[in-house]
């Protein structure tokens, strides 16, 4: 076993527009629910967790655990430009507080994958002001987040960009991140300028650190395919991960690897385990991202933002996340300044077009919400209570 510092997080990790439900005035919903969708499932009321968060915070706390990673919706915060709604400031604000009541260290997410449709329809990132808008809507969050020592600014820009690529041409690929189109530069280089701009408007928040979350695809090449495996990682991930040089500390998103040959990104062998997403079962994945992430910031605090896998066998989940936490152990082990692990997802949620892959420690009845805790649930919170990761 692996001992951990003082102060470590253990905890699960939400978005909002896959928990919370009906996040009507999003660029999302309007994707889901214009006919033709590329999209194939709606969020709906997803897991109901705009009404439900106190029961969620309990179980979170009832595991064991000491943290909750949570997003806050621009969209309802901002639903037209300009227009800023202060009860769903004072919603997300008593969320900061029920964490903060129930002992739960709150990780706080600004941007996690949704804009308000204005935003988009007036060019997002890459429209007149896109950079601006940002940097006022995070002006306005910080009535939140007073007393939260973790806030990432965007989540996964890497895919943000890649997505915006993918999206331009009406296609949706069922494929691990770093074998999709490369990302669209221009939006890339904004969403570097929005995180910036984010981090000024908070650097003189009290106590909070403030990072971006990344992506990480974990790039092997083979069959002498290293020069193409360079370029496939730094396009789709390390060019982020030079952005946070600088910051308080980088989130750590892995779940699968990418192997690259010759001709470019290559399919699983037949016969290798997958999930349900398709993605390779490589739990290793973990301690490749933190080690490569830690390289190349050049030695950055690391927060493992998420990890976890798609799968109906709940022993599957176990055996994966008790792999991922050793090899975490491991990069701990040899100076990997790693400051907490926070577990995706901690509901069964909306997965961005389907309802099919299972990432949660929690399933979540679909008609009446009802929250039931699964075996990995309640032996990650042991795992939590006992302050060691396995070897």
């Amino acid at each position: 076993m692996t001992n951990l510092p003082e102060g470590f997080l253990w905890g699960a990790a939400t978005a909002g527009h896959q928990v919370e439900g009906n996040n009507t005035d999003s660029d999302i919903w309007a994707l889901e629910n214009t006919e033709g969708s590329i999209l194939p499932e709606r969020s709906g009321d997803a897991c109901d967790s705009y009404h439900r968060w106190r029961e969620d915070l309990d179980i979170v706390r009832d595991l064991g655990l000491n943290s909750y990673r949570f997003g806050i919706e621009w969209a309802r915060i901002e639903p037209e430009p300009g227009r800023f709604s202060l009860a769903e400031l004072a919603h997300y604000r008593r969320i900061v507080e029920g964490c903060l009541e129930r002992g739960l260290t709150p990780v706080v997410t600004l941007h996690h994958f949704t804009s308000p449709a204005w935003f988009r329809a007036a060019g997002g990132w890459t429209g007149p002001d896109g950079v601006g808008l940002f940097r006022r809507y995070v002006r306005q969050a910080r009535a939140v987040l007073d007393g939260v020592p973790w806030v990432c600014t965007v989540n996964e820009p890497n895919m943000l960009a890649m997505m915006a690529n993918m999206f331009r041409q009406g296609e949706r690929r069922e494929a691990v991140a770093g074998a999709m189109p490369p990302p669209d530069q221009e939006t890339a280089e904004a969403l570097v300028a929005a995180h910036h701009a984010a981090s000024e408007e908070l650097s003189d928040l009290p106590g909070t650190a403030t990072g971006w979350t990344v992506a990480n695809q974990n790039f092997q090449a083979v069959d002498g395919a290293d020069a193409l495996a360079e370029e496939w990682a730094y396009t789709r991930e390390d060019q982020f991960l030079d952005a946070a040089k600088d910051d308080a500390f980088v989130g750590v998103q892995a779940y699968t690897r990418v192997v690259v040959g010759p001709e470019g990104p290559r399919e699983p062998e037949p016969g290798v385990r997958r999930t349900i997403t398709g993605w390779e079962f490589h739990p290793q994945a973990l301690e490749g991202a933190v080690r490569h992430t830690a390289e190349r910031t050049g030695g950055v605090p690391v927060l493992v933002t998420e990890n976890g896998i798609a799968t109906s066998s709940d022993e599957e989940r176990i055996e994966y996340t008790t792999g991922a936490l050793a090899g975490l152990g491991r990069a701990m082990a040899d100076g990997v300044d790693v400051r907490g692990y926070l577990h995706w997802s901690l509901l069964d949620n909306y997965e961005w077009g389907s309802w099919a892959p299972t990432f949660g420690l929690v399933g979540v009845d679909r008609k009446t919400f009802a929250r039931t805790v699964k075996p990995s649930g309640r032996w990650y919170g042991e795992l939590a209570r006992g302050g060691e990761l396995p070897s």
